[in-house]
């Protein structure tokens, strides 16, 4: 009777996760905007407005950025413990590259640890409403580690590009991205408006790559991570002259959605 009752718990569990991710993809308004063209909101409107809702985005260090929602859901990414700045957050999200990209043992009093690759033998499938925040994933495939060296093989569906949706603002962390995007990535992905990039062009993957896909994503603003091999003159020329640069002295970004640049911009926020 045990036996069978776990079976029957465990398909269960196999229905209701993929339904649950799917309800999310429907809610996403990322993906709902995909299509649909950049809304602008006049000046007077503007200062019209009763309130406007701000996401404060702090750089860490390495690829760990601290993303504070206007209800105050605080988020790290790539979250190792060891970057940290301000209150322990609510949510920490994780990619297995390298031990600077997650823990085994977070700190206890973290309510939500988010891995960004599959713990039953399945890809990772998140779908989280938190507070005024949806947090959804989309899989990549990453290359296999022993130590901090790679042998080249894949793994399938080992990192997750997670994507913050707040405050009308589509924020995704591509993780540690090993491969090109095809198009189902994209289709999954849906619309950016921040993004959050590594520039390493060796240990993700090559600058031109990555360079790519930041072209295709367009989103309104770049924030790069894994800044300690790159010069960032070499990646602003494979990215093209659309893309602006803003080298900010402080490590937090404020920005809303009406405060987003007209033109592409590279944001460089203070940190290493």
């Amino acid at each position: 009777m045990l036996r069978s009752f776990s079976a029957a718990f465990a398909l269960l569990c196999q229905l209701i996760i993929p339904a649950a991710a799917q309800d999310a993809s429907r809610s996403s308004e990322c993906l709902a905007m995909t299509n649909a063209p950049p809304r602008a909101t006049p000046v007077s409107l503007r200062s019209a407005a009763a309130k406007i809702d701000e996401v404060a985005i702090t750089y860490a260090g390495h690829s760990t950025y601290y993303i504070e929602t206007p209800a105050g859901v605080r988020i790290a990414t790539d979250y190792s413990g060891a970057y940290t700045t301000g209150r322990l957050p609510d949510v920490v999200t994780m990619n297995r590259a390298h031990s600077t990209h997650y823990s085994l043992f977070p700190d206890s009093r973290i309510p939500h640890v988010l891995h960004g690759w599959g713990d039953d033998g399945q890809p990772a499938q998140i779908a989280l409403r938190l507070g005024d925040v949806l947090i959804r994933n989309v899989t990549t495939d990453i290359r296999r580690y022993y130590g901090d060296d790679s042998n080249g093989e894949m793994i399938k569906d080992g990192n997750s590009i997670f994507i913050f949706e707040v405050a009308g603002l589509c924020i995704g962390h591509l993780g540690h991205l090993h491969h090109k995007l095809d198009e189902s990535h994209y289709a999954a992905i849906g619309r950016l408006d921040i993004v959050m990039v590594p520039i390493d062009g060796t240990y993700t993957m090559s600058l031109d790559g990555i360079s790519d896909i930041t072209r295709r994503l367009r989103a309104s603003v770049v924030l790069p991570m894994h800044r300690f091999m790159t010069p960032l003159d070499d990646f602003m020329r494979r990215i093209g002259q659309q893309f602006e640069i803003d080298m900010r002295t402080a490590r937090t970004l404020k920005i809303s959605r009406d405060s987003l640049p007209g033109t592409p911009t590279v944001i460089i926020l203070d940190g290493v």
